[in-house]
């Protein structure tokens, strides 16, 4: 797997901040937006924003993410969503690639390919495991979201947040933030001034995190029926944990395996919360949550992924039984 280092171009020198973004958007010829795989609100809303924004200055641009083949429809009535094009419609050669929401070039899939040929990659993002891959890198772990540094962007560039912008940008916050239970003062005064724009914040809370498929219920009745409590895990701080396997989402959208993560994190005998979804026959990727004294994206680290303290993840392959006691190890 290539390194993050190996995705800069060495002979660019390497810059940071809001200004610095602000100036490279602006001289952008065209740009690739690239949202992270399997994305959320937090990518989509990011990338469709700064999209919705290069468009009104004329800047012919593509947004995409790797993998599904579709985007998830929970995610459809985002402003922009519709233009969402797949990796093979990018061309080649686009001047600027931005990557949002994405600590690591891998995690973009194919389209990290699309950095070699880019004049500027422009990372902006809000998760501690970034260590900066791009030619141009603003990343803010005290960000609660990442649409929130794409606000800053356009206030540094003094474009105006139009309601549709405003839409993509609350949909990252909302989600991010678990409705705004667990954020700063910064992420409210943001949400005042998308409110002010005239966006339906129920029905856009509503869609993205208040409705689910039918078949959701009968994954549910599986998945959290065969949760398991370890109270000794986590030096006696408990872990909770249940498995999403092919076979519980069958016939229903897989992001909807997303959401079980948080009803398994409101157990009140366990500080850690973790959901492992089967990808493929030993494939697995794990979500896990903390509620206030266990770092998980140290956790996460030292499993191969990473992400926020009280949210995180990775990816791993083998054994459930092995995945689970190596989990419990790093949470001793």
């Amino acid at each position: 797997m290539a390194s993050q280092e190996a995705a800069t171009p060495q002979s660019q020198h390497v810059r940071t901040g809001v200004e610095a973004v602000a100036e490279t958007l602006r001289g952008a010829r065209s740009a690739l937006v690239a949202c992270h795989v399997f994305p959320d609100a937090d990518t989509l809303g990011s990338g469709l924003a700064v999209a919705i924004m290069l468009k009104r200055w004329g800047v012919p641009v593509w947004v995409s993410f790797a993998e599904p083949s579709e985007i998830p429809s929970a995610f459809v009535t985002l402003p922009g969503a519709r233009d969402v094009v797949r990796p093979d419609d990018v061309p080649d050669d686009v001047d600027v690639v931005v990557a949002v929401d994405s600590a690591s070039s891998e995690r973009l899939g194919v389209l990290a390919s699309r950095i070699a040929g880019a004049r500027e990659t422009v990372v902006i993002d809000h998760h501690r495991s970034n260590r900066g891959y791009g030619t141009i890198n603003y990343v803010d772990p005290s960000a609660d979201s990442t649409t929130m540094l794409i606000a800053r962007v356009m206030h540094a560039l003094n474009e105006p947040i139009t309601e549709d912008i405003a839409h993509c940008l609350f949909a990252g916050l909302v989600t991010d933030t678990g409705s705004f239970r667990w954020c700063g003062p910064a992420a409210h005064l943001l949400a005042a001034e998308l409110l002010a724009t005239g966006i339906d914040a129920p029905a856009i809370t509503r869609e993205l995190l208040d409705t689910h498929p039918f078949g959701r219920l009968s994954m549910l009745a599986s998945v959290l029926g065969t949760a398991q409590l370890l109270p000794n895990a986590a030096q006696g701080r408990g872990l909770v944990y249940t498995i999403v396997r092919l076979a519980d989402i069958s016939g229903i959208p897989e992001d909807e395996r997303e959401t079980v993560v948080d009803i398994v994190r409101g157990t009140g005998e366990a500080e850690v919360a973790a959901v492992i979804k089967e990808l493929s026959p030993d494939r697995w990727s794990v979500s896990l949550r903390s509620k206030s004294s266990v770092d998980v994206a140290e956790v996460a680290s030292a499993l191969g992924g990473g992400g926020h303290t009280r949210s995180a993840g990775f990816e791993t392959d083998g054994e459930v039984e092995d995945l689970i006691a190596s989990l419990v190890r790093e949470l001793a």
